[in-house]
């Protein structure tokens, strides 16, 4: 059996993540197209830093929750046959246990440099006077995030992983960006059980045979517990 996970910001807000993104649209007080676009970062890349560097420093507040511990642990029993990707670009699901996942938004814990566009780990502040530690240029590195405008990373692998799959399952995402939105379709197409678990039905819920109402941290171990009781 081969199953496809994808996690979306719900379930990282359980453990205490800030969704950063208000009712009004804005991230923490700012506009979007000013700390999450390409032309944001070129037009104030001291600003775009703060803001990620917060983001990042949150990170130190936060633990693993129970839902991320059980799908580590579902990794354990299935290898290769899990497929987890995550919209969420913190290291709970690493922390929580997981060996791979898919980070199809990036991550807070990399940087990029817009140079000569290697990546590499970064955990501490980063600013304008930031080196490259490949090409040595200084103030061209950033986050390696996917802000909008951008190509998600692992598109291909995760489009392979959603056309074999037997079971696709979303937890905690509203299922309203694409392309995660349409997975559900690409699996379903290919005759997947699809399973959506998440507080309040989506607007994609529609999509999915089965609806598990509830949160990740109560839920998604249930779940889990429950499928390994069959396997």
């Amino acid at each position: 059996m081969k199953i496809v996970i994808l996690t979306g910001a719900g379930i990282s807000a359980e453990s205490g993540v800030p969704t950063f993104r208000a009712s009004d649209g804005l991230w923490e007080g700012h506009r979007i197209e000013d700390v999450a676009t390409p032309e944001g970062f070129e037009r104030n890349p001291g600003l775009v830093h703060e803001f990620y560097n917060m983001r990042r420093a949150y990170l130190h507040d936060v633990e693993p929750n129970p839902a991320h511990r059980a799908l580590a642990m579902l990794e354990q029993h299935m290898g290769n046959n899990l497929t987890l990707i995550t919209q969420n670009v913190d290291d709970l699901h690493e922390r929580g246990g997981s060996k791979r996942v898919l980070h199809m938004h990036g991550s807070l814990l990399q940087a990029i440099c817009t140079s000569c566009r290697e990546r590499f780990h970064w955990h501490g502040l980063m600013s304008v006077s930031s080196k490259c530690p490949f090409c040595k240029a200084i103030g061209l590195v950033r986050p390696d995030i996917v802000w909008f405008g951008e190509m998600p990373y692992h598109l291909e692998e995760i489009e392979a992983a959603l056309v074999a799959c037997d079971a696709f399952v979303s937890i905690g995402t509203s299922g309203a960006v694409y392309p995660a939105a349409g997975f559900v379709q690409i699996a379903q197409l290919r005759g997947a059980r699809t399973i959506e678990i998440n507080p309040q039905p989506t607007q994609n819920a529609h999509h999915f045979d089965e609806q598990i109402q509830g949160t990740a941290g109560t839920e998604v171990p249930r779940w889990v517990e429950q499928l390994l009781d069959q396997v």
